[in-house]
């Protein structure tokens, strides 16, 4: 296989992979500790469970089997999803908003009735974002490490042996190496950046929607799945190579401020709510 035999391995790539898990790993553990210690007593683990459970049943089981059927398949709503841009990013950034919000959504409102508080909103919220970096980008970290180390060897032969990669998968699995062993400081910036970004999106958006339950406001639940719509659009571009990966990063941190912005006000009207809560 010979688009293999020229791969090289960058200085930076298996030290930034390194940090980089080390980071995935820490970030949620990081809000968990902070949050916890400043509410101490006033907060729930069952509802961080929920966030996670929540997110892994929304996303990566009904959103997921929603993406075979509209884009992995061949048929003619794949085909047309995916040789459409403007199809491709609608489609995918409304089954990001739909599935996401209203999984918050029926959590909040049907499943976790008790200790409903602002506190546990939080909670829920890093739930949701820890577990999307612990089950989904941390898995793929790892995976990129693994592909540096084994090249680094620089036995090519027994890279590809290792890795299971064999001439009927080489062209796809070529893009994956590439990436792996170029991985640099910059990337590792750009990673722990979006994820701290999307753990700020998750909480916001968990604290907008459970503003929403508690205070019987319809608007809230439509509203969360037009940001979450909104924060994802620069993504699904980039995705599609219409934007450049900065202007992604750019466009995340827009949002992050906006929705965390709208989630802290929200936050700080919820007391009154929450005392009428409990006494019904």
């Amino acid at each position: 296989m010979t688009e293999f035999e020229n791969i090289v391995v960058a200085r930076s790539s298996i030290p930034a992979l390194v940090v980089t898990v080390v980071l995935m790993t820490a970030i949620p553990v990081a809000f968990l500790i902070y949050w916890r210690r400043k509410h101490k007593g006033q907060t729930k683990l069952s509802w961080l469970i929920a966030g996670a459970a929540g997110f892994l049943v929304s996303a990566r089981v009904l959103e997921l089997g929603m993406h075979y059927l509209c884009i992995l398949a061949d048929n003619p709503v794949s085909r047309f999803i995916n040789g459409n841009t403007a199809a491709f990013v609608l489609y995918g950034t409304l089954a990001a908003g739909v599935f996401e919000e209203c999984g918050r959504h029926i959590v909040l409102k049907y499943i976790m009735k008790k200790n409903r508080t602002r506190e546990n909103a939080v909670l829920y919220g890093i739930g949701h974002g820890g577990i999307e970096a612990l089950a989904v980008i941390l898995p793929s970290m790892i995976f990129s490490l693994v592909i540096a180390i084994v090249f680094s060897a620089g036995d090519v032969e027994s890279a590809l042996n290792t890795l299971k990669i064999t001439p009927e998968t080489a062209s796809a699995a070529l893009p994956t190496v590439q990436a792996a062993v170029s991985f640099d400081y910059g990337m590792m910036a750009m990673n722990v950046m979006e994820r701290l970004f999307a753990m700020g999106i998750h909480i916001g958006l968990t604290v907008i929607v459970y503003y929403g339950v508690v205070g019987a406001k319809k608007v809230c639940l439509p509203g969360a799945i037009l940001l979450h719509m909104l924060a994802d659009t620069f993504p699904a571009l980039y995705q599609k190579g219409v934007l450049p990966l900065w202007s992604v990063e750019v466009w995340a941190a827009l949002w992050t401020v906006s929705i965390v912005f709208i989630a802290v006000k929200l936050y700080r009207k919820t007391e009154a709510q929450e005392a009428a809560q409990n006494q019904s």
